[in-house]
């Protein structure tokens, strides 16, 4: 097909623009212990405050807990047993209740359910114990160098840690999958019960940015005495994904809504498609149209972007429509960020 889909940063790409740090500190503060602001979209680190500080990070904890069950069987179904009941904020599941898998994502994503956390991570790992592993199994996976895992609520724990930026990226990896995403946009959510029969609870969400800022699409609030209040959250604007996270913050809302503020005028996406004609040698010469895939690289803004076309000066007749040519390469700084193929668009079929 002539137009494909849209190409992927390179890894390259990413090992280079995650270095780039917008140094913002005299543009903006938080009240945070530690933060960061990142770009889901090119791994670019915007704002950073102490983000690779080992912290306590409370119930954000539940979005490694959520991923993993909805990437194991959504519709298995748990009976809530003695040994799930937990301490702290809670469904307030009853023993004998159950629910499907997906059920009690919903209702741990939205109030925070510890009980929750425990029923799928019994259910999920077969121990809470076994289920810290292959937490901490996938938080190697993702990249979190800087992260142990040991409850699947985020009940303080000395070994129970986490960083601003670690978790900013389980938050651009959850975003990914369209259930979390889905669940973590609601404002409240109906639980559905397969015990008690027709037993249906409605759960309202505690992230109140929700609410408070349109541009907020997710994701989960967390609070302990240890770790004070934590936030990750997410937001959308012209194409650009960011992510905010802070730790032991008393005035997380306004810190999130400032970050954003100011990332978005920070960064900007830039869609690039081209679109120009080569020569075909026959029994005549004929120009015919090439065009290249469409490429979109979110960069901090003023970021001047060369193009490196490769392709032949001329073909040898015959060419059929959506023969692949050559590519072209988008740099900055004389580094290729990205790369797209280019295609034939039409055909020209006589030859010598």
């Amino acid at each position: 097909m002539l137009y494909r889909k849209i190409i992927c940063i390179t890894a390259a790409f990413f090992m280079m623009i995650s270095s780039m740090t917008v140094h913002a500190e005299s543009e903006l503060q938080v009240s945070a212990l530690s933060a960061v602001l990142y770009c889901a979209d090119s791994g670019q680190v915007i704002y950073e405050k102490a983000a690779h500080e080992k912290r306590a990070i409370a119930s954000i904890t539940k979005i490694m807990t959520a991923i993993l069950a909805l990437e194991s069987e959504c519709d298995k179904e748990v009976k809530f047993t003695y040994d799930m009941i937990a301490e702290g904020s809670s469904m307030y599941l009853q023993v004998g209740d159950v629910l499907k898998l997906s059920e009690l994502v919903k209702g741990m994503m939205m109030i925070s359910g510890n009980d929750a956390a425990n029923a799928i991570a019994i259910s999920v790992g077969g121990s809470k114990e076994k289920f810290a592993d292959l937490m901490n199994e996938k938080a190697r996976e993702i990249g979190m160098t800087d992260t142990n895992f040991v409850t699947p609520s985020g009940l303080d724990d000395e070994m129970h840690y986490s960083t601003a930026y670690d978790m900013a990226l389980l938050c651009s990896y959850a975003m990914k999958n369209e259930t979390f995403r889905d669940i973590v946009s609601q404002k409240s959510m109906k639980v559905e019960f397969v015990s008690p029969e027709n037993k249906v609870q409605t759960y309202v969400n505690h992230n109140k940015l929700l609410s408070l800022y349109d541009k907020c699409i997710g994701i989960k609030t967390g609070f302990t005495k240890k770790a004070g209040r934590t936030l990750t959250s997410c937001a959308e604007s012209d194409g650009v994904q960011l992510i905010a996270v802070t730790l032991n913050d008393g005035n997380d809302w306004n810190d999130h809504i400032s970050m954003y503020e100011y990332g978005f005028s920070q960064t900007e996406k830039k869609v690039f498609r081209e679109d120009t004609e080569i020569a075909v040698v026959g029994s005549k010469v004929q120009n015919i149209r090439v065009i290249s895939d469409k490429t979109e690289i979110v960069l901090p803004k003023n970021t001047e972007v060369e193009k490196k076309i490769y392709m032949p000066h001329f073909l040898y007749a015959p060419v059929e429509s959506g023969t692949e040519i050559g590519k072209i390469q988008y740099c900055t700084d004389g580094k290729v960020i990205a790369e797209s193929k280019i295609f034939t668009a039409e055909s020209c079929l006589y030859e010598e």
